[in-house]
């Protein structure tokens, strides 16, 4: 049996240009996407509630004012609009084939606090071997009706712990909790690497890379030009947050690419 490697990937960003829901969901439902997070983030703060949940939450609200039903089929319709990174859709394949030729068994994950559903509607979606990312909780008209899962900031680390252990679900606490050796995990965190662009993966970049795996910062490369972007980028390095950093272009001898071959080699030193 081939000793597994675990790709993990912020989806938001990360995989795609920018956030999810702004791309038609947000048009939608007759959001416009500065004022909604906006919303988002005040509710937070005057609740002292935790964003991801407020945003899950204001975009229910939205869709019971527009009378609107917020089903899995719809959600995922408005996923297909989400476009994706350059060289993202053909990167899956090379990335493989270069990992085996190295004797690894490659997995890709997502860990993201976009919505699944809305993932599971893109043109990568059959591309994971699980998809950890914020869910609802449907009722019996198949309708959205409270979030059933919600991937915050630093709650990405524990599922960094479910693929380490082999826990491919949200809710088996017990056996993630459970002691195992080292040794007997099925994918040990130097045979992880973990991709994000920004603050919301800080924590889960930070735990990876202490934990013996690469953490790989990457950037929108039409937004390279921007102050933002470059002042992100700094920060990252200069807090040492990171393994590397790189444009998101996923594209075949890219630096991103060059980048995680390179990974993998070293990765698959451990077993010659």
């Amino acid at each position: 049996m081939l000793p597994k490697v675990a790709l993990i990937y912020d989806f938001d960003g990360t995989l795609a240009r920018d956030n999810i829901q702004e791309h038609s969901l947000l048009g939608l439902l007759d959001e416009e996407i500065g004022p909604f997070w906006d919303r988002v983030e005040a509710r937070a703060r005057d609740a002292n509630a935790d964003q991801i949940l407020m945003y899950l939450f204001e975009i229910l609200a939205s869709a019971k004012r527009k009378g609107i039903k917020l089903t899995r089929d719809l959600l995922e319709q408005h996923g297909q609009a989400t476009p994706l990174l350059p060289g993202v859709e053909s990167w899956f394949d090379r990335i493989d084939v270069f990992a085996r030729g190295l004797g690894l068994d490659p997995m890709h994950y997502i860990v993201s606090s976009g919505n699944e559903e809305m993932i599971r509607g893109t043109a990568i979606a059959q591309r994971f071997q699980y998809i950890f990312a914020c869910k609802y909780l449907f009722d019996e008209n198949g309708e959205a009706c409270w979030p059933s899962v919600v991937v915050n900031y630093t709650t990405k680390t524990q599922f960094l712990f479910r693929i380490n252990k082999g826990i491919e679900n949200f809710w088996n606490d017990r056996s993630l909790n459970a002691w195992m050796e080292k040794p007997t995990r099925p994918v040990p965190f130097e045979r992880m690497i973990f991709f994000g662009d920004g603050d919301t993966d800080i924590p889960a970049m930070k735990m990876t890379r202490e934990q013996g795996g690469y953490s790989l910062a990457v950037f929108d490369p039409s937004k390279w030009q921007l102050r933002v972007t470059k002042e992100k980028v700094h920060k990252l390095i200069s807090e040492d947050r990171v393994s590397y950093v790189t444009s998101g272009d996923y594209n075949e001898d890219s630096l991103l690419d060059a980048t995680v071959k390179g990974i993998l080699s070293r990765i698959s030193r451990q077993f010659t």
